[in-house]
C-alpha cells in the first residue's frame, strides 16, 4: 500500500551516495525514516543511515538485496550510470549493466506488494518538439524517441517497471528533467562552469547558448519522489517545471554569482543532446500542487557554495574519475 507518513518507516534507497540519492536520504532521515542506503561508494562521514556496499549488477546482488528489500516498507531505485553522451567508452561499456541489469536485480528482489519508486529520465523523449518557434512540453503519453545509449537503457528500465506493474506489482516511475543543485556531478555544465571560472579558465559551451533545458531543483525532485511513494500513480510522471531556461541565462547567472566576465570555448553539441527540453507538469501538479519554477539565482548560489575552491580541484577530479565506475 502507498505510504501515509515517514516517521519510523523502513526505506531502502539504491544510489544513496549519488546526487539525487544523497539528497533523498537526508530528507528521509529528517522526516524520521529508518534508511538503508545501497551503493558501491561509502556514504559521507557521519551519515545518519545504515549502508550496504553492493554492486547491483554483480551476480550475487539479487541474493544479497532480497533480504533487505523484504524487510523494507518502501524501495527507491535511483542507482544508474549517468550521462547522456556516448563519447565516453567507460560509460558506454557499463551503462547497460548499471541501468538495466541493476534494475532487473532490484525489481526481482522487491516483493510485488512493496512500493517501488524507480528513476527513469526525460531523455526517453529525445528532447522537446519545437512547433512554430515554441518549445512544446513533453507529455508522458508522447511516443518515446530516445537519442543515444543512455536514453535507450532508460526506456528498457521503464519496460521492466511496466512488466512489474502488469504482474500486479506496486511501482511508480519518475522522469526527472535536468536536475540541478548542490553536490551535483562534477561533469554537469553548471559544476564545470563554476570550476572553470573560479580557475580563470574559459567556459566550454556545447552547441548554441540558445539551447534550453527544463532546469529542475533537486529539492523539487526529492519532493516528487516522496509523493510518488505516497500515492503510487499509474504510469510515468514527469518531474520538471514546465519552463525552459536557456544556456545563456544559466551562464549569465553563474557569471553574476562569481562576479566575472566569462570567456567562451565553443564545441559542437553531441548528437544525443537535444535543442531543448520541457516537461508537461499536469501529472506532477496533481501530486504536489502548483509546480514552482527553478530559482535560478538561488540554485546557482547553492552550487557555488558546495564546490571546493581551485586548490581542492585535484581531489575532486579524482573523485569524478572514481564515479565513472559507480552506478549512482
Amino acid at each position: 500500500m502507498p505510504v501515509s507518513g515517514w516517521a519510523g518507516v523502513r526505506v531502502v534507497v539504491t544510489g544513496s551516495s549519488g546526487f539525487i540519492g544523497g539528497h533523498l536520504v537526508h530528507e528521509l532521515c529528517r522526516l524520521g525514516a529508518r534508511v538503508l542506503g545501497v551503493d558501491r561508494r561509502n556514504p559521507e562521514p557521519g551519515a545518519g543511515w545504515e549502508h550496504l556496499a553492493l554492486d547491483l549488477a554483480a551476480h550475487d546482488a539479487p541474493a544479497r538485496l532480497a533480504p533487505v528489500c523484504r524487510e523494507a516498507e518502501v524501495v527507491f531505485h535511483l542507482a544508474a550510470r549517468p550521462g547522456v553522451r556516448d563519447a565516453d567508452p567507460d560509460a558506454t561499456r557499463y551503462r547497460r549493466r548499471d541501468n538495466v541489469t541493476a534494475t532487473l536485480a532490484v525489481c526481482g528482489a522487491t516483493p510485488l506488494g512493496l512500493p517501488l519508486v524507480v528513476a527513469s529520465s526525460s531523455s526517453v523523449y529525445g528532447g522537446a518538439r519545437v512547433v512554430a518557434g515554441r518549445v512544446r512540453p513533453s507529455h508522458e503519453t508522447d511516443p518515446l524517441q530516445p537519442r543515444g545509449g543512455y536514453a535507450r537503457t532508460k526506456v528498457l528500465t521503464e519496460r521492466i517497471c511496466a512488466a512489474r506493474a502488469a504482474r500486479g506489482g506496486l511501482v511508480a516511475v519518475a522522469r526527472p528533467f535536468t536536475v540541478v543543485g548542490e553536490r551535483q556531478r562534477p561533469d554537469m555544465a553548471l559544476a564545470r562552469w563554476i570550476r572553470a571560472l573560479r580557475a580563470g579558465e574559459p567556459v566550454t559551451v556545447l552547441g548554441s547558448l540558445r539551447r534550453g533545458r527544463d532546469l529542475t531543483d533537486v529539492r523539487l525532485v526529492v519532493r516528487a519522489l516522496l509523493a510518488l511513494a505516497e500515492h503510487l500513480p499509474p504510469g510515468p510522471v514527469n518531474v520538471g517545471t514546465g519552463r525552459v531556461v536557456s544556456l545563456e541565462a544559466l551562464l549569465a547567472a553563474v557569471a553574476a554569482e562569481l562576479g566575472v566576465v566569462p570567456a567562451l570555448r565553443r564545441r559542437p553539441a553531441p548528437a544525443a543532446d537535444p535543442p531543448a527540453t520541457r516537461a508537461h507538469t499536469g501529472r506532477l501538479a496533481r501530486l504536489l500542487g502548483p509546480v514552482p519554477a527553478c530559482d535560478l539565482r538561488g540554485v546557482v548560489a547553492r552550487c557555488a557554495r558546495s564546490i571546493p575552491p581551485p586548490a581542492d580541484l585535484h581531489s575532486q577530479r579524482a573523485s569524478a574519475n572514481m564515479a565513472l565506475h559507480s552506478p549512482c
